[in-house]
């Protein structure tokens, strides 16, 4: 449960700090003193909604799992939210994403807003029978999770069959395609490092004209060799760095004619068209490496392509089998639910009597096999679309369901926010939806924003919403305060001595 809100600059509120006790807590003030406000401050705490203000802050005593999202978890958790130029989440201190902060609300939280229809989506009316069926058979929840297990390989496998039905169907042209792309590099077939050494090569056949202009005056140097050793040896200089030299220039000249005749060599005409084709294929796939790459790609999808009506047949074998299974099973899933489904319909009727509602009926129908089975369930109520219900209806009949989920999923903590779940009710339905949340109260902490005082008189804990020029604040009301409150709610802002008479006997006073 929450033990203690502490919510500062939000909206109106600029400072409010409140500890809260188990049960049903009820919130009640004049329209537009910050009752929402307040509510929405909480949720945004816990990353299911935004909100303005500048921190918000509580204690929560429920054993939360935290170790899954690598937190340390205590016996009191403090969950914090910030907002000055960013929005940041916090649980003991360490640091959590929004979306982290909402999934581990989501183990201990649940919030209705005016018109919800969660409760009615058939994924929920499915795990809701067969929690009931679990209650009575212990190994069935087992049987719906290795159920579900199957269905998701039977699905991969289906899935990777209609891929190769799909590329079956133009398997030939897939087939034509990677042969054209095979052979286009093949009839190059280009070789790691060779673009390189082919433009070192285009480079210097585009300056060998003036390589040979050059290296033919350079030669001439070599006609004054003698003379120049002769004027050193004269002047009884050392000639050995001369010497040194004209033999490094010797051999570099030698070096190049013999690369010039090699160039002539050459079929050049052969060689730009290559680097054309491997400039080519660069364009397409990138480097040389990558193009090789491709084309082994492109040879094993051909192989997949040759081998492709061996692994069909395979493939279409292993789905008939496990769908054989599936059906089965899926069979005897629908058996056990159909004979549960009158007890679920019982157990919700029963609340639904409190609530003086007719009675529900969960109709199941056969739909193309998913990960539950055929079974699809949808809730009609006295033979009505529940879409066309008032909204009063709906936020009763979703309390029914509410009240019997509890049943069967919540052993213990849990919170509960609800958001004028009595709006649009009489006093005697006002009533019926406090007791059921009286009930309810035994696993959940409620908070409950009622603008009814039925409602308000059986709460465990009653606070008061006001707002005057200073801003919003939130105060737990003892007894007199709650009469007084209470008849406020009856009468309005003018408190008759019949509203005063009427709010002691809400409260059994009197």
């Amino acid at each position: 449960m929450i033990e203690r809100l502490h919510v500062k600059n939000q909206l109106s509120f600029k400072e409010v700090d409140v500890c809260f006790s188990e049960g049903l807590i009820a919130f009640t003030g004049p329209s537009g003193a910050g009752k929402s406000v307040f509510m929405q401050a909480i949720l945004s705490l816990f990353g299911q909604s935004d909100t303005n203000a500048s921190s918000v802050e509580a204690l929560v005593t429920d054993k939360i799992d935290l170790e899954k999202f690598g937190l340390q978890s205590d016996d009191i958790n403090i969950f914090k939210y910030t907002k000055d130029k960013s929005t940041r989440y916090f649980i003991n201190t360490q640091s959590v994403s929004k979306k982290s902060m909402a999934e581990i609300a989501n183990s201990f939280l649940n919030s209705l807003a005016v018109r919800d229809s969660d409760e009615f989506e058939n994924e929920r009316l499915i795990a809701l029978l067969d929690a009931l069926i679990g209650k009575k058979e212990s190994l069935h929840v087992k049987e719906v999770f290795e159920f579900e297990k199957e269905f998701l390989e039977y699905k991969k496998i289906k899935n990777r069959l209609e891929i190769i039905e799909a590329k079956e169907r133009k398997i030939e042209e897939l087939k034509e395609f990677a042969l054209f792309e095979i052979s286009k590099i093949d009839d190059v077939d280009p070789k790691i490092g060779e673009d390189e050494e082919l433009m070192n090569f285009k480079r210097s056949l585009s300056k060998k004209e003036k390589i040979e202009e050059s290296l033919e005056k350079a030669n001439t140097l070599l006609d004054f060799e003698s003379s120049v050793s002769e004027f050193l040896n004269l002047t009884e200089k050392n000639s050995g760095f001369f010497d040194e030299c004209m033999n490094e220039l010797r051999a570099i000249m030698e070096d190049e004619r013999y690369r010039l005749n090699t160039l002539e060599e050459q079929d050049v005409e052969a060689l730009l068209e290559r680097i054309e084709k491997i400039s080519a294929l660069k364009s397409r796939y990138g480097s040389i490496e990558e193009i090789l790459d491709y084309r082994d790609k492109k040879k094993k999808e051909f192989e997949e392509y040759e081998n492709i009506s061996f692994e069909k047949a395979q493939l279409v074998s292993t789905c008939k089998e496990k769908l054989d299974v599936l059906k089965v099973k899926s069979k005897r899933l629908s058996k056990k639910r159909v004979e549960s489904l009158k007890t679920l319909n019982q157990k919700i009727d029963a609340y639904l009597e409190m609530l003086y509602m007719p009675k529900v009926n969960i109709v199941m129908n056969e739909i193309e096999l998913y990960e539950k089975g055929y079974d699809s369930l949808h809730v009609e109520l006295g033979r009505v679309n529940i879409k066309k219900i008032s909204s009063g209806e709906y936020n009763r009949l979703r309390l029914a369901f509410i009240a019997t989920t509890s049943e069967y999923f919540l052993n213990v903590g849990g919170v509960l926010i609800l958001d004028e779940i009595d709006a649009n009710l009489s006093g005697k339905e006002s009533m019926s939806v406090a007791k059921v949340l009286k009930i309810l109260s035994k696993k959940y902490q409620i908070f409950a924003i009622s603008h009814q005082p039925q409602l308000s008189s059986q709460a465990d804990s009653h606070f008061l919403v006001t707002k005057d020029k200073n801003g919003s604040k939130v105060e737990l009301l003892n007894q007199d305060e709650r009469i007084i409150e209470l008849a406020r709610m009856v009468s309005g802002e003018e408190v008759s001595s019949e509203a005063t008479i009427f709010a002691q006997k809400l409260l059994n006073i009197i």
